[in-house]
């Protein structure tokens, strides 16, 4: 009789955890665009499997980063938030040995790569999941059909690039698909292009991280603001740059409007998803020139799945973890997110082009760009963002623009009790 009661008691509870997770469900914030939908069907299988739902939380890039710290100032954040990782950032802006979950124990942690795990943990302990392709920079990706029908050739060196432009605008397009609106974007000129301001004056970002000198200090800086500017002057990025999104950057460039834009190399599939007839092989890539750059700008880190270290379902949100990192769901993702060439896991297969392989190869010269190897930069992507809109419009010179930078970072730095700025 015991024995029977054993059973149905032990029968009663696996009923009752199978309904409880049938309850629960995991709340996932994160910035527009790190969350793809071949996730969210990933998303679907998860709870297929466990039980376990998932409510993405998807917020303006414009409004999220102030959003998440509020969130996680006052201990109320999602169980499961995204955020920029980078040594630095995960410790002075989110200080996750408070606010996240050391994950070093899980399953699939010793297969991130070692470079992207580096940028993700403290003290050794891993606290974050990359989300997305990092192996992928932000370059000029270019019409090469406008390119032969111009007799047009790759600039290497800024005033080689005005050429380009001049050429590509006397023909009746627009040379530059640029996007201010979003936000996000045009920043990428200023800030990936800190690789051609450490190559100019070694060094820099050293001298950046230890307070010795400003952005302000620095010609090469100034020269990129004042190149941006001029670009704009010049009428490459068209009449409408301030209104245009990013998300309409694929059909400036497959319906012929314009014949470059920045992007990552994941975008020839994705304008040949969205426009058949235009074939991949068609969009070529070069870095961006300006001040004379032949650096590639190559950066380790980028979105990233942290738990929220007050979480009510940590094990849950450790599960859909796990569930992501599996081999055949990392090559899901990679096999169906048109900018994903890869994913910096152990075991996965890349699905790079021989045209993208010869555009990495192009460029022997790698650099890391300053929003990663430089402190407080980052976390003020947003503003950077703001300050050159305000040079575009010409509300500020590029010499307002660095020294409100460096009045950002030292406010960032003094927040965080940076002994380089006390």
């Amino acid at each position: 009789m015991k024995r029977f009661l054993s059973i149905v008691l032990a029968a009663m509870l696996l009923l009752t955890a199978a309904a409880l997770a049938d309850d629960v469900t995991i709340t996932y914030m994160a910035s527009q665009d790190w969350v793809q939908d071949a996730e969210m069907e990933l998303g679907k299988k998860f709870t297929e499997q466990t039980g376990i739902k998932v409510d993405y939380q998807i917020i303006p890039s414009d409004q999220y980063t102030t959003l998440l710290m509020n969130k996680l100032s006052k201990g109320e954040c999602t169980d499961l938030f995204g955020s920029q990782a980078g040594q630095f950032d995960i410790i002075t802006q989110l200080n996750v040995e408070k606010n996240a979950v050391d994950l070093s124990g899980e399953a699939w942690a010793s297969s991130v790569d070692p470079l992207a795990a580096a940028e993700t943990s403290v003290a050794g302990k891993l606290y974050g999941q990359p989300v997305q392709d990092v192996s992928a920079v932000w370059a000029v990706a270019y019409n090469k059909k406008v390119f032969e029908k111009l007799n047009l050739s790759v600039p290497t060196s800024y005033e080689e690039f005005k050429a380009v432009c001049e050429a590509i605008k006397a023909d009746g397009m627009i040379p530059i698909y640029e996007a201010v609106s979003d936000g996000w974007h045009h920043q990428l000129w200023f800030c990936e292009l800190g690789v051609a301001i450490e190559n100019a004056e070694p060094g820099t970002a050293e001298k950046l991280n230890s307070n010795q000198m400003g952005f302000a200090d620095s010609a090469t800086a100034k020269k990129l603001v004042e190149q941006i500017k001029e670009m704009a002057d010049l009428g490459y990025w068209g009449d409408n740059y301030m209104a245009n999104a990013y998300s309409d950057a694929a059909k400036a460039i497959a319906t012929g409007e314009c014949a470059m834009t920045v992007a990552n190399q994941g975008f020839p599939i994705e304008i040949h998803d969205a426009y058949p007839d235009f074939a991949a092989e068609d969009i070529g890539f070069f870095v961006m020139p300006l001040c004379d750059n032949q650096v590639l700008n190559m950066n380790p880190v980028g979105p990233t799945r942290f738990i929220f270290s007050g979480s009510a379902h940590i094990d849950e949100a450790k599960q859909y973890l796990a569930f992501i990192a599996q081999p055949e769901n990392l090559q899901y993702l990679i096999d169906n997110v048109p900018k994903f060439n890869t994913l910096p896991f152990a075991g996965v297969k890349d699905v790079y082009s021989d045209d993208i392989s010869a555009f990495y190869a192009a460029y022997p010269n790698h650099g890391t760009v300053y929003q990663t190897s430089v402190k407080y930069v980052n976390p003020q992507w947003m503003e950077i963002g703001n300050e050159l809109t305000a040079v575009l419009l010409g509300d500020e010179t590029p010499e307002e623009m660095l020294k409100a930078i460096d009045r950002n970072r030292a406010d960032q730095a003094q927040a965080a009790q940076d002994p380089a700025w006390n």
